[in-house]
């Protein structure tokens, strides 16, 4: 069983008036009815055939596992906030053998070292997802996203996705660190995606350049981890650079990852996370 943790979802866009509304009571009263479709809102067909076809893909590379990832940069705002993941999964047709599950993953930079919504104000929210996952580009949200938000709770982070696609890593790997996240049984991640070219978060252009930063920061996670506690998703957004599992293992080897350690990126370690979210958050997989 092969697990894809990471399958970018496509992002709605608000309906209704603009922020520049008036503010009167009628004003208002359609803010409020725009708010409540908003809710309600789904994608649209050509994005649905889009996803169905890229699933498709995927069982047939030999996946069967599948994480739909809604991304948040810096802060959750529970007032705007609006669970993609769960409205896609509505729209979706089921499939015998594949199981689809909720992920989402806060990208942390420096304004979120005082709060990104990861709190029991936002309990409710969090609730609707089955993994959450936080990227931290920063060493003091790398140290949070170890140590505090990686405590088992009901707001636990399961992933720790590393941005290895940035000119260097934006933070020192210590073992410290590392360790204590995966003591708490929280895992990392790497995105293959960027060992092509493409960058899952954005966080530059696709280049040659991403391809080089992506190995050098992918050797320094393989050095320190040692491929334990250590997932291999895809966050790949072109159906162009999605690989099956084997392929993906072969190439996880060539950064000196002995073969069965690359094999368990894929299998063995998502299969164990999974099992450790569902337990905390009593997730239940839609199959």
């Amino acid at each position: 069983m092969f697990f894809d943790l990471n399958i970018p979802i496509p992002t709605l866009q608000p309906l209704g008036p603009s922020a520049t509304a008036p503010q009167s009571k009628k004003g208002k009263a359609v803010a409020k009815q725009t708010n409540a479709q908003q809710s309600q809102l789904f994608f649209s067909p050509v994005q649905i055939a889009a996803i169905e076809n890229r699933v498709e893909l995927l069982v047939h590379l030999g996946y069967s596992v599948f994480a739909f990832n809604q991304a948040v940069h810096k802060k959750l705002d529970p007032k705007t906030h609006q669970n993609l993941a769960q409205t896609l999964l509505s729209q979706l047709k089921r499939r015998p053998g594949v199981a689809f599950l909720k992920r989402i993953t806060i990208i942390l930079d420096e304004d979120s070292e005082k709060g990104f919504g990861l709190a029991s104000a936002s309990a409710s929210i969090f609730s609707g997802y089955d993994i959450i996952a936080l990227t931290p580009t920063t060493p003091g949200t790398l140290s949070l996203a170890c140590l505090t938000h990686s405590q088992p709770s009901a707001l636990t982070a399961h992933v720790i996705s590393l941005p290895l696609t940035l000119p260097r890593l934006p933070f020192h790997l210590k073992h410290t660190l590392i360790r204590t996240a995966k003591k708490n049984g929280a895992v990392f991640e790497m995105n293959y995606s960027g060992a092509f070219g493409s960058d899952p978060d954005a966080f530059e252009t696709a280049s040659a350049a991403t391809k080089r930063n992506w190995w050098a920061a992918a050797r320094e996670v393989i050095r320190v981890t040692k491929g334990k506690g250590l997932i291999v998703s895809g966050g790949v957004t072109g159906e162009a650079d999605l690989r099956a599992p084997r392929d993906i293992i072969n190439l996880i080897t060539m950064l000196d990852l002995a073969q069965d350690l690359a094999h368990g990126t894929m299998s063995k370690e998502p299969q164990a996370l999974v099992l450790r979210a569902r337990e905390s958050t009593h997730m239940c997989l839609i199959a």
